[in-house]
């Protein structure tokens, strides 16, 4: 109940903070704007943004220093998912058991707004509030977030997925795309935390980091796993897509007790790493467990 407990908060509010400012935002496109906001309050864990809060606040740091990167990160979420739905990428009609972007707004308009999204990532985070002795940090922030989304994290992830369709790759090669294209943020989430204290030890820094890197490929196994085991209604999306479009997965290279069992092992690395950061990571050890349990 205590994990339900904070990813609800973090979820309430980083949404409040995201449909403040969405609502705040001139009037120069209405109807962008409209797209801009379904895409980016359409639902959906805030994964990224509870990492950001939850490690900050296991450092120490202020949950109102934490607000920008939070939202940050998942306005580069959301518009990797708008664009990941669109026809010349997955092609998907449902995002969180809701119409995507391109359905509901047209694909002109869901490229738009991807893009004005992941635009506007970088200004909240440019133009937040900070300390004068996390200023250096601010900048690191920025570094951080553009990495972990472009070319050396989620868009290189994203082609090397594109190029992996239609034949079975290694384990090798898997775990590469994965912890570019979806490890890459959540990695980029947890250290986005770090950067919300002015000065943290480098042996911390590196086991939060080394915690981020294993949830974050046990995070897309198990997206394998639920993409055979659960039911669209449950997913919000379409069950069974990977299979059509004969994706490699973990199951699929693997099998499907394997790919539990792997799933299983790396929350329970990420959980051991947190051992030598200092402080309570107990929310931290639950949500790599809920990782592998959750349905949808």
């Amino acid at each position: 109940m205590i994990l339900k407990d904070a990813l609800s908060s973090c979820q309430s509010r980083v949404n409040s903070f995201l449909s403040d400012y969405m609502k705040n935002l001139p009037e120069v496109s209405p109807v962008l704007r409209e797209a801009m906001t379904y895409g980016v309050l359409l639902g959906g864990k805030r994964v990224r943004p509870f990492l950001v809060y939850t490690t900050a606040e296991l450092l120490g740091g202020d949950l109102k220093v934490a607000d920008a990167p939070a939202a940050a990160i998942e306005c580069i979420h959301a518009y990797s998912l708008i664009h990941d739905d669109l026809p010349a990428m997955d092609n998907d009609e449902l995002r969180r058991g809701h119409p995507t972007v391109h359905v509901k707004f047209g694909e002109a308009q869901a490229i738009l707004a991807g893009d004005a999204l992941q635009s506007q990532a970088y200004e909240i985070l440019a133009h937040a509030e900070m300390p004068e002795n996390l200023l250096k940090n601010q900048v690191k922030m920025l570094a951080v977030l553009s990495s972990g989304a472009g070319y050396q994290g989620m868009c290189g992830g994203q082609e090397i997925d594109l190029d992996s369709e239609g034949r079975l790759v290694s384990q090798e090669e898997l775990e590469k795309l994965h912890r570019h294209k979806t490890g890459a943020l959540i990695e980029s989430a947890v250290h986005l935390g770090t950067l919300c204290v002015p000065d943290v030890p480098v042996s911390v820094r590196a086991a939060l980091m080394e915690y981020s890197r294993a949830i974050g490929l046990a995070f897309q196994v198990w997206d394998d796993v639920l993409d055979i085991i659960s039911d669209t209604e449950t997913l919000g999306k379409p069950q069974g897509s990977d299979i059509a479009e004969n994706k490699s997965t973990y199951p699929r290279l693997m099998g499907l007790e394997n790919a539990k069992k792997y799933a299983s092992d790396l929350a329970d690395r990420a959980v051991a790493v947190l051992e030598a950061v200092p402080g309570d990571a107990s929310l931290l050890k639950l949500f790599a467990r809920y990782i592998v349990e959750r349905d949808h």
